[in-house]
């Protein structure tokens, strides 16, 4: 066994018991809901095709263009569930605590991808031939997220919950359907418990490991990117989608890493050693470098790309 593997493994079992504690709080506090709940059926009408109804035309939608686009976005995300699955499963194990966690965090995953689409085919949002075109080259590249230690890979899912709540939230503020802004609160709620659970399991890395779990930390903040940054012409989308304001670099700054830099206390964190402390000024220079950044790049498409 190589020294990564045994240091992996040693995190990983050293974890277990919070990954424990934690699901149960989780079990215990997400509350159950159905998609076919959240879908407008009696809005929609079949498209031509073997059905012959009618096809679709951009005139057919009241949304915004910047609201399109991150219903595409954020739809194609949740669409690579698969390997999601696969990197977490892979990296946190499929056995004890931590595969119950991996496959419940797949089931409530999976209602996701399922309602947005079926919601953007009912409201006819986007060009469906088009949408699916996508889903097969985005679905068909599948994802890596680079992670080098479970420490990195805790350390993004954390940030990127958060970020794909505050996505989520923003995208239904802005649509200006009252059915879609009620759709979007769900998936967001479910994507603030992930978070929580994901944020809290990491408190609890770094109070085992705080100078690796605070150089983890910084790292994947200094590169963050959304996992669907690889979606075809996503930096197009994503300008647009900043330049309304529904996600930009102000936004990542006030509702992303501000409130985990709070939430984790790492400006007031001791004992970090020199990893650490050099992490712990990343970060601020991080923090600052973004609240620079903001009202000049804000509406630019690294806005999911810090």
């Amino acid at each position: 066994m190589t020294e990564a593997l045994a240091e992996t493994e040693r995190v990983l079992r050293e974890l277990e018991p919070a990954v424990e504690r934690l699901l149960e709080r989780h079990l215990a506090t997400a509350r159950e809901w159905f998609p076919h709940q959240y879908v407008p059926w009696s809005a929609a009408r079949d498209y031509d095709g073997p059905l012959d109804g009618t096809a679709w035309s951009p005139e057919q939608t009241a949304l915004p263009q910047a609201v399109q686009d991150v219903l595409v976005v954020n739809l194609l995300t949740e669409d690579n569930l698969p390997s999601y699955h696969f990197e977490i499963a892979t990296r946190f194990g499929r056995d004890g605590a931590w595969g119950t966690w991996v496959h419940r965090w797949t089931a409530e995953e999976d209602r996701h991808a399922s309602v947005l689409r079926a919601y953007v085919h009912a409201r006819r949002v986007v060009d469906p031939i088009a949408l699916e075109n996508l889903r097969m080259r985005h679905v068909g590249t599948g994802y890596h997220s680079g992670a080098t230690t479970p420490l990195h890979a805790l350390a993004y899912v954390t940030v990127q919950e958060l970020a794909t709540r505050q996505a989520h939230r923003n995208a239904g503020t802005a649509c200006g359907d009252q059915v879609g802004e009620q759709l979007m609160a769900r998936i967001a709620a479910d994507e603030n418990l992930h978070m929580l659970f994901y944020r809290d399991l990491f408190a609890d890395a770094l109070a085992l490991y705080p100078g690796a779990a605070l150089a983890a930390l910084a790292d994947v903040l200094e590169h963050f990117e959304m996992p669907g940054a690889m979606i075809p012409g996503f930096r197009r989308r994503a300008a647009r989608i900043a330049a309304s304001g529904i996600y930009n670099l102000d936004v990542h700054l006030e509702h992303v890493v501000a409130p985990l830099v709070r939430a984790l206390k790492v400006t007031s964190l001791a004992g970090l050693g020199a990893v650490g402390e050099q992490a712990q000024e990343r970060l601020g220079a991080h923090v600052e470098q973004l609240a620079e950044r903001g009202p000049e790049l804000g509406n630019c498409s690294s806005a999911w790309r810090p």
